[in-house]
This record gives structure tokens, C-alpha cells and sequence, in this order.
């Protein structure tokens, strides 16, 4: 018999030891951005790691059939604390998004991320399969999705948005519906982009058209993304070496350890550096997607590759707009940006995944779960 309890055996060690080194990594990088120093971003960013992998692991005992049961009531909450944010919510930056709670101050958009999949997910496990091609599949969960992403954009909050729409619709499209529906969508998408640019904030729409041609303005909003991208090809292959950085260090790169950090720490480690950090993020993503293939719950499945393309859309929207190839929304690369939201996000969904994991091995080898 093993001196080790098994509880400790039950937890996804392979996976907790992947994060540790993405994080490791990150705090390393917030320390070169620091200038050496632990205080106080490489610190805060440790103690955020370990209080958050513990919240992951609780997350992780419980029962899925709980995190099915109260999607709707869950959802309803942070819808409510949503309109609240309208109503009293603290004004930042010249954004509406946070609630003063006193202790602290309380984002609810961040919790509809991956709260959205979950309210679209058990939609559609509970929808007969037999109506999943008629409209009736297809209007509740555009309410579902269109009510936060409204109230996140008045914020206003595009990437956020962006990122609640971007949950719910893989959802729909994973839980089966016509191809033509998306593809017509995406047209008609398209086509209004005109009229939706018009609808955006002054700021908004420097940032699209700084993007794309960033070169008319490199000294005020185009700066961003010309210093990004000068410091990530500086790096070359190998980088210029660890706290050898001078596009952040000489304060050029703004942002270097929240949104940009992918640019300080390409500087530094350079293209395999960057490849190495990718390809732990692919691993991750492996992993979550491996688990959704492998479960028989519609839900359960419908969960956990909505949370795996969640925290997908966090690296992938970071990396394109860091490198020049999306317009700067405010999307951080987890365990690396500076700042709590994102990492309680991303770990929540991990904690999720997690219990999903669990339940299916539970389900599959009852006798030694017993």
C-alpha cells in the first residue's frame, strides 16, 4: 500500500507542475521588468499563484453535476452584479467596471467569462437533440450571450466582450449547429462592420486604425505596438539575456509587465524562449481538449472545450496583439501579465476542467474510487 494518501495520488499532478513552470517562468520575467527586484510585481504574482492553484484543487472535488445545477443561477448573479456596475459601479481609466466592495474591487465581467460557457453548455445539454437545427436552439443562447456582452461593452470593455461572445458562440458551435448559421452570421458580420465601427469610442477607433497602419503615429497611439514589436525582433534568436533588456528597462515599452509582457520577455529569451512558452501553453490546451473528447456527458464535454478555447482566447488575442496583428484591447497572457483577474479566470477555469477530469475517471473506474 502506498504511504501516500490517495487523495494526494487523485490530483492532476502532471498538469499543476505545467502551470507551475508557465508561472515560474512569468515571474521570473516580472522580475528582469522589475529591475531585478521581487518587489512588487514577481511577489504579489507568487502568492496569487498559490492561493489561486489551491482554489483550482478545491474546485476540482467538486461534483460536475454541481457546476450544471447552478450555470442558470450563477449566470443570473453576475448578470445582476452587471447591471450594478451601471448603477454604482467605480469609474477607472475612464471606464465604468468595478464594484467597491471596500476590501476590494470587484470585477463581474471577469466571472461571466467562463460562467457564460457554462450557462451555454447546459442549455444545450438540456435541449432535446431532435431541436438543436431549428431556431429554437439558436435565440436563448444569443439572449444568453447578448445581454453581458451589451452591458461589458457600454463599459466600456471591447476585449472583454469580445471574449464573453467569443466563450458562448464556440459553444453553440461545438454543441452542433448548422455551419451555415456561422458562416451567414459571419457575413452579415462583415458587412457591418462599417456601421459597428461607427458606434465605437473615439479611443476604440484609434485603436483599429493604429493597427492597422501603426506607423502613422509612432510616437503617440501607435507607440504600443511599434515599441512591441521592436523589442520582440530585438531578441533575436537567443534574446539579449536575463535582465539585459532595454526596451523595458529603460521604460520604452509601456506596459512591459501587464499586457506587454510577451515583448519584455521576448527581448530577453528571445524566439526560443517564446516558442518554449508557447508550446506550454499548447500542452495545456492539449490537455483540456483531451479531457472534453474523452467524457460521454453532453455537458461535462460541452464545458470543458468551452473553458479550454476560453483560456485560448486569452493567449491567442495577447500574442496577436502584442506582435501587431490585432488591434490592443487590454487581453493580459495568463500566469505572465501582471494583475489578479486574469489569473483567477484562468485558474477557475482550470479548476473546472479539473473536476470534469475527475468525474470521468470517477465514472469510468468506480471500484477505485470508492
Amino acid at each position: 500500500m502506498s504511504i501516500v494518501p490517495k487523495p494526494v495520488t487523485d490530483f492532476p499532478w502532471r498538469i499543476l507542475a505545467l502551470l507551475l513552470a508557465i508561472a515560474g517562468f512569468g515571474t521570473v520575467v516580472l522580475f528582469s521588468a522589475a529591475g531585478g527586484h521581487i518587489l512588487p510585481w514577481a511577489a504579489n504574482q507568487s502568492v496569487r499563484f498559490v492561493i489561486f492553484s489551491i482554489m483550482a484543487l478545491v474546485l476540482s472535488r467538486i461534483p460536475v453535476e454541481i457546476f450544471a445545477r447552478f450555470a442558470f443561477p450563477a449566470y443570473g448573479a453576475v448578470l445582476i452584479a452587471l447591471f450594478l456596475v451601471e448603477l454604482i459601479g467605480g469609474v477607472a481609466g475612464g471606464s465604468q467596471r468595478w464594484i467597491n466592495l471596500g476590501f476590494m474591487q470587484l470585477q463581474p465581467s471577469e466571472f461571466m467569462k467562463p460562467i457564460i460557457v457554462l450557462a451555454i453548455a447546459r442549455f444545450y445539454a438540456m435541449l432535446p437533440v431532435g431541436e438543436i437545427r431549428r431556431w429554437n436552439a439558436i435565440w436563448p443562447a444569443l439572449l444568453l450571450i447578448g445581454m453581458p456582452w451589451a452591458l461589458v461593452l457600454i463599459q466600456p470593455d471591447l476585449g472583454t466582450a469580445t471574449m464573453i461572445a467569443a466563450g458562448g458562440v464556440t459553444v453553440m458551435f461545438l454543441a452542433g449547429l448548422p455551419m451555415r448559421l456561422f458562416v451567414g452570421t459571419g457575413l452579415i458580420g462583415a458587412a457591418a462592420v462599417p456601421i459597428a465601427f461607427s458606434f465605437l469610442h473615439d479611443y476604440q477607433k484609434k485603436r483599429v486604425l493604429i493597427f492597422l497602419d501603426p506607423e502613422s503615429d509612432p510616437l503617440g497611439a501607435g507607440y504600443h505596438i511599434s515599441q512591441s514589436k521592436i523589442a520582440i525582433g530585438s531578441g533575436g534568436l537567443w534574446g539579449k539575456g536575463f535582465l539585459q533588456g532595454t526596451q523595458s528597462h529603460l521604460d520604452y515599452l509601456p506596459e512591459g509587465h501587464t499586457d506587454f509582457v510577451f515583448a519584455t520577455m521576448a527581448e530577453e529569451w528571445g524566439l526560443v524562449g517564446g516558442t518554449l512558452m508557447i508550446l506550454a501553453f499548447l500542452l495545456l490546451f492539449r490537455w483540456g481538449i483531451r479531457v472534453a473528447m474523452r467524457t460521454q456527458d453532453k455537458f461535462s464535454r460541452l464545458a470543458a472545450a468551452g473553458l479550454t478555447t476560453t483560456i485560448f482566447f486569452y493567449v491567442a488575442i495577447n500574442l496577436m496583439m502584442v506582435m501587431g496583428l490585432a488591434p490592443v484591447v487590454g487581453i493580459p497572457l495568463p500566469f505572465m501579465s501582471y494583475g489578479g483577474s486574469s489569473m483567477l479566470t484562468v485558474m477557475l477555469c482550470v479548476g473546472m476542467i479539473m473536476a470534469i477530469d475527475r468525474s470521468r475517471k470517477r465514472k469510468a473506474n468506480p471500484q477505485n474510487w470508492a
